[in-house]
């Protein structure tokens, strides 16, 4: 067996596993999976130690970290529940309750990025089910399926779309994402209630919802949560406008993780409790994820199969076909980077350049590994309540989820 195919081989392995999740009596968390892909390549030298040290994005371990105490904080406060009160007591019905969360989750998820709201979103969620006795793989499927699509109409909704901002031939991303992309959005985020109506059908009871206020369980706590939440949602905005301002400061989404999370590491007494409370699997997962990955990106098979590609590799239906294709390998934010160069060689149109950004993100509908926010959900809902979902309960709905957002993304952006 040669070191060049032995990643992709173990990459395939990962991606059964990760399907199946059992091998006999041993059942098998996502991040132990992806830990042992990693340490598989590591000890077939597949991938020299210093070179796998180096593929581990410091900044995204960095952004979950600072994230995943906000959470925690905002949890063990009681102030997700006072959140959860004030943006959904008005919902008398679940019909009600599910577009709330799609299109909430989905606008916020353009603004603060999409694993932004995964993490803070899933506690959220499991606190509505449990509430409400609703199944919460209604609920933790409904955020998944909105923070990836509401992510696409934004240059800052996920890393993917950030990375074609800044370094395609897009002269106004913004203004370019929204133009393109805001109402065929609007209208996918409307399917995804449909068809998650369609499975999940015996849910949708006639029974009212009564929600119940719950009072503040650490007041301290609590203030240093909405102080963070508020330092988050101004860097966002503070960042945004550095983006229309074209200063070239890099005002990176770490820097807003983790000074947001300051106020609760700081002057919170429960600071040590909190940190040891995060969800460290998933950060486990990403650091394998990198380490993995980067093996698969140094056997050159990918980059062969795109610059021996004989079709148009740079129209709009190809650029989405092969991208929501290739995302579920080698994940959306390795992809992009691989295919952007490709399409500014043959001399991609800002279309082009959309379409990527459309393929590369709605490829997270498809299946669990195709978005960071879908293995951030499941793990943390795996780590906080045992809930889970599996490959193919994600696929159910995620199949014909993607499907009808291509196409709606592909007619208005070739026909209308």
């Amino acid at each position: 067996m040669s070191h060049i195919s032995f990643p992709i081989i173990i990459l395939a392995f990962v991606f059964i596993l990760i399907s199946i999740r059992q091998i006999g009596n041993i059942k098998f968390e996502i991040w132990q999976i992806m830990l042992l892909g990693a340490i598989a390549v590591l000890l077939a030298k597949s991938i020299h130690p210093e070179t796998a040290l180096k593929s581990i994005d410091i900044n995204v371990l960095l952004f979950l970290f600072g994230m995943f105490v906000i959470g925690v904080a905002l949890e063990e406060s009681g102030y997700m529940s006072h959140i959860s009160y004030i943006l959904f007591k008005d919902a008398a019905s679940i019909d009600s309750l599910l577009l709330r969360i799609l299109f909430f989750m989905g606008f916020a998820s353009a603004l603060l990025m999409n694993d932004t709201l995964a993490i803070i979103g899933t506690p959220l969620m499991l606190l509505l089910a449990k509430k409400h006795s609703i199944n919460p793989k209604l609920l933790l499927l409904a955020l998944a399926f909105s923070v990836t699509t509401g992510s696409v109409m934004s240059p800052i909704g996920n890393p993917q779309n950030l990375l074609i901002a800044i370094n395609s031939n897009l002269p106004d991303p913004f203004i370019a994402f929204l133009k393109h992309l805001f109402l065929p959005t609007i209208i996918n985020m409307s399917a995804i209630y449909f068809v998650l109506k369609v499975l999940y059908r015996d849910e949708f009871r006639t029974k009212k919802l009564k929600h119940i206020y719950e009072p503040i369980k650490d007041t301290k706590l609590a203030i240093l949560s909405k102080y963070s939440l508020i330092l988050v949602v101004l860097l966002v905005v503070l960042k945004i406008i550095i983006s229309l301002l074209h200063s070239g400061f890099d005002f990176s989404l770490t820097y807003i993780a983790i000074i947001g999370s300051l106020p609760i590491l700081i002057f919170s007494e429960k600071r040590f409790e909190i940190v040891r409370n995060i969800d460290w699997h998933t950060i486990i997962f990403f650091a394998s994820m990198f380490v993995l990955m980067k093996s698969v990106w140094l056997t050159g098979f990918f980059q062969h199969f795109l610059n021996n590609y004989d079709g148009n590799i740079s129209s709009t239906t190809y650029v989405m076909i092969i991208s929501i294709v290739l995302s579920q390998f080698i994940s959306n934010v390795p992809m992009v980077a691989l295919y952007i160069p490709v399409l500014m060689h043959t001399g991609a149109t800002p279309k082009s350049m959309i379409a990527l950004a459309i393929g590369s993100t709605i490829a997270g509908n498809l299946l669990i590994l195709g978005a960071a926010s879908n293995i951030i959900i499941i793990q943390n809902a795996e780590k906080r309540s045992k809930e889970t979902i599996s490959f193919l309960e994600f696929a159910k709905a995620g199949i014909p989820i993607t499907i009808i957002n291509a196409i709606v993304y592909w007619f208005f952006l070739n026909i209308v």
